[in-house]
């Protein structure tokens, strides 16, 4: 893990960019992390695994949701045949 203050990153933007392609570069002020220099790709990834985690919780909070109230899940199938798709 690479850390630098915003300070010293200031004249070694492009090196630092470079080094994100193996790690991040976490950038402090007063000794503290306030931002990271990351590779497009594994944001890119990142953002798509945290899509993926919300929507499964989402639908995790849904069955919790069915099973507190007793409801029973309708198939798939029967909404398909009663919206005329089947």
């Amino acid at each position: 893990m690479s850390v630098i203050t915003i300070t010293d990153a200031r004249g070694k933007l492009a090196a630092l960019v470079d080094d994100s392609h193996r790690e991040p570069v976490y950038l402090t002020r007063r000794d503290r992390p306030v931002a990271a220099i990351v590779d497009a790709e594994q944001l890119q990834q990142l953002l798509a695994d945290a899509e993926e985690l919300a929507d499964i919780r989402a639908v995790d909070a849904a069955w919790e949701e069915t099973e507190r109230l007793g409801e029973t899940p309708i198939p798939w199938d029967e909404v398909k045949r009663d919206l005329g798709l089947a």
